[in-house]
């Protein structure tokens, strides 16, 4: 779900919004929704370009829809990087990847070579999944469909077929699903998951072998795309530290060859030594090394999410971003935020304009992760002597 913070975005977008909408509203009363019978559906696709995080998030909408709609192909168009997370998906038939310009930094000229060969496919319902105005208006409005299916909370909604309701502030993963529910799918649980092939098993039980990781371990993630999501190094180095000292548990670092500088500051504050997988997984075998770890802690970002689809227990640090809408999900976790700051359900997450700059996160305390920690290690523990 997105919603424009930045005013000037806001304005602009709701003026280009007024003028669509008085120019194609008096076209949409010849263009009535399709009502289409579940077992006649034969095509549908999911649009989530926008970062990695975001469409892990939307992979619960997955079996739903496979099952409400049991004869229709499902095709998801996605970024590069997020094609990764959702390869070997049994709920899923195609993924098709497009790096969108106004997401990344790629020539606006592949957008029209893209654009002619999504026009060769016609599909029965298109889920634009981000509620954003341009994935609407130059992804989703291009594309022939029957019924086009998204939010209206960002603009664009007079180019859709079928505007789902909004109701209030909530986890991503819900809006994903309300979609699903609006198109008459059963929710009755989540099933959410990463799918590594069974090589990709067998290269990370070689690492951990190679590199001397046994259970029990913890493993660690200190990274964010955004750099005010991100928590301090120096904490960071106190808190791996502190972790060792205090429950004797066997921290490893796993990040991406971005996150290389940043894990080296923290290694170097460091008194101890760090099992450091920085770099040498991709997605899916990172996923894997989760699955066989005891307690995930991170920043709000994309290897969150991973954690929550590998049902992973996860203390999870939150400055400018809400947890309500990108939390963990699931019941066994902990997000470590300072509710104080009320700035935080205005902020656009790009910058700062307090005068406590990024206070939200330099609020926060090594021990105030550390207790989350111990609480978590202390439930989690409970229940491995009630089973």
């Amino acid at each position: 779900m997105y919603k424009i913070i930045n005013r000037r975005k806001l304005i602009v977008t709701q003026a280009a919004d007024i003028v669509g909408r008085a120019l194609y509203t008096p076209f949409k009363i010849f263009n009535k929704p399709q009502a289409i019978a579940p077992e006649a559906v034969k095509s549908i696709l999911i649009i989530r370009t926008a970062y990695i995080g975001d469409a892990i998030m939307t992979i619960p909408i997955l079996k739903p829809l496979k099952e409400h709609f049991p004869n229709a192909k499902l095709t998801f168009l996605t970024s590069e990087g997020a094609a990764q997370a959702l390869a070997n998906n049994p709920h899923l038939d195609e993924i098709l990847t497009y790096n969108p310009f106004w997401f990344y930094n790629t020539a606006k000229g592949k957008y029209l070579n893209f654009l002619m060969e999504i026009r060769k496919h016609s599909f029965d319902i298109v889920i634009e999944a981000r509620a954003d105005i341009r994935e609407i208006l130059l992804l989703a409005a291009p594309i022939r469909a029957k019924r086009k299916v998204s939010y209206d909370v960002g603009g664009g909604g007079y180019l859709l077929t079928d505007v789902v309701p909004y109701e209030t502030l909530k986890h991503k993963v819900e809006y994903h699903l309300d979609i699903a529910r609006y198109l008459g799918a059963d929710v009755n649980s989540v099933d959410w998951a990463i799918y590594p092939t069974d090589v990709e098993k067998e290269r990370v039980a070689k690492i951990l072998k190679d590199d001397k990781i046994t259970a029990p371990f913890v493993v660690l993630h200190p990274g964010a795309r955004i750099p005010l999501k991100r928590w301090f190094t120096e904490k960071y180095a106190m808190l791996y530290d502190k972790l060792i000292d205090r429950f004797n548990i066997h921290p490893v670092i796993a990040a991406s060859k971005d996150d290389a500088t940043l894990v080296g500051e923290i290694v170097s504050q460091m008194t101890h030594k760090v099992a450091n997988l920085t770099g040498r997984l991709n997605i899916r075998e990172f996923a894997w090394v989760l699955k066989q770890s005891q307690l995930f802690i991170c920043n709000d970002s994309a290897p969150l999410h991973v954690a929550s689809a590998m049902k992973l227990p996860t203390v999870a640090i939150f400055g400018p971003s809400k947890s309500i809408e990108t939390g963990p999900y699931g019941n066994i976790h902990r997000v470590v935020e300072k509710t104080e700051f009320q700035c935080r359900f205005s902020c656009d997450e790009s910058s700062c304009h307090i005068s406590q700059y990024h206070a939200c996160m330099k609020s926060i305390t090594v021990d105030d992760v550390v207790t989350e920690v111990e609480s978590l290690l202390n439930e989690l523990n409970a229940e491995q002597r009630n089973v």
